[in-house]
């Protein structure tokens, strides 16, 4: 029966599919993108705080996953919201948080039980912040924004879609002789194309994405900024896509998917370093002109993230609420940080550490 993007799609093939999935083209990108993630592995682990890219460059995650829903918020606001935790920042910011949020709940349950089509659902809960459960009524379609034409329906009908999960968690967990990385693309396709929840797939997607990269020790931790890479190639994520439910064409996605996974690991990798060279430079500063205030500690309170408040200088054991005030307002006279006011909350930001994060340029191209 040939493919209608009309009708749902239930005979969506098994995995693993008929195709090729290790060409010698794929295999070469293997090695390149295996490469890049274990220099990720090791930049991250001269960082005395592990803490820090897991705070860190989830947020960044979230911003580029959210972004690409079309749910529009800033790094910069995300970062204020995180460190004051507001209940009443806007829905795009709301979303963007649910991301990290999911990434860190799903980090944590693949450490206790296999990933599986429950990891799934608890992701997408918390993600959508409401109870995801598999799709059970028919209806749900994906469409051209613009001219509103159908792209593809999704197999539809609870009992076809945990058929079609269950050979999903398989592959996953057995899949023969191949690579974990085109085990982690191929799986990608399947979960987009089954679909299985009326709404939160994309980036449900994504952090199962990292998750099994994770699981299958090609990365330490979640802290690959991976969606960027798909933000910068997003037409042809979408064409690549579509073109292995049209004419079963593998091997381009899977390519991409590599090159994705090679790209962003080059780029968090640099900005692992530039991170390092900050809190380097930064130490030293408070080492030569605040001395009475340097120790580790509080040198990771300023690189948890780049506002930080009195309260975590006191919940860090570093001072009670009137001394940490001093210390912080000390560096506010010294110029390295600054104050605002957020609702009833004092945040200290530190800009040389903000404006790093916020730097989006690729170092590759410079």
């Amino acid at each position: 029966m040939s493919w209608n993007p009309e009708q749902p799609y239930n005979e969506l093939p098994l995995l693993p599919p008929q195709a090729e999935l290790e060409t010698p083209r794929v295999l070469k990108q293997c090695i390149l993108s295996r490469t890049a993630l274990e220099k990720v592995n090791q930049a991250a682990d001269f960082l005395p705080n592990k803490e820090l890219l897991i705070n860190i460059m989830p947020l960044l995650e979230a911003r580029a996953s959210s972004e690409i829903e079309n749910i529009i918020t800033t790094t910069d606001r995300l970062f204020r919201s995180s460190a004051v935790e507001k209940n009443s920042t806007d829905s795009a910011t709301k979303e963007a948080l649910s991301y990290r949020k999911a990434l860190h709940a799903g980090f944590q349950s693949i450490q206790q039980r296999p990933l599986s089509t429950t990891t799934a659902e608890e992701i997408c809960s918390v993600i959508k912040q409401q109870e995801m459960k598999i799709r059970r009524i028919p209806g749900t379609t994906l469409s051209n924004e613009r001219s509103g034409e159908t792209i593809y329906t999704p197999p539809a009908g609870e009992h076809i879609i945990l058929e079609k999960l269950g050979n999903w968690e398989k592959f996953i967990h057995h899949p023969g002789d191949l690579d974990p990385l085109v085990v982690m693309a191929a799986a990608h396709y399947q979960f987009e194309a089954i679909h299985p929840f009326t709404d939160g797939n994309g980036r449900t997607g994504r952090i199962l994405n990292l998750l099994i990269l994770t699981s299958q020790g090609l990365l330490k931790s979640p802290i690959l900024y991976h969606s960027r890479g798909i933000i910068r190639r997003k037409a042809e994520y979408y064409q690549n896509l579509i073109s292995v439910t049209r004419t079963d064409c593998w091997e381009p996605w899977i390519l991409y998917m590599l090159e994705v996974i090679e790209e962003s690991a080059q780029w968090t990798f640099h900005k692992i370093n530039t991170i390092r060279e900050l809190r380097r430079r930064t130490k030293e500063t408070l080492r030569k002109k605040h001395p009475n205030l340097y120790s580790a500690e509080f040198l990771d309170v300023l690189f948890n993230q780049p506002y930080c408040r009195i309260a975590d200088l006191v919940e860090a054991g570093i001072a009670k609420r009137q001394a940490a005030s001093t210390y912080l307002k000390q560096l506010v006279d010294g110029g390295m940080l600054s104050e605002e006011k957020v609702g009833r909350e004092k945040l200290f930001i530190h800009h040389a550490f903000l404006d790093l994060l916020l730097d989006e340029s690729d170092p590759t191209e410079s």
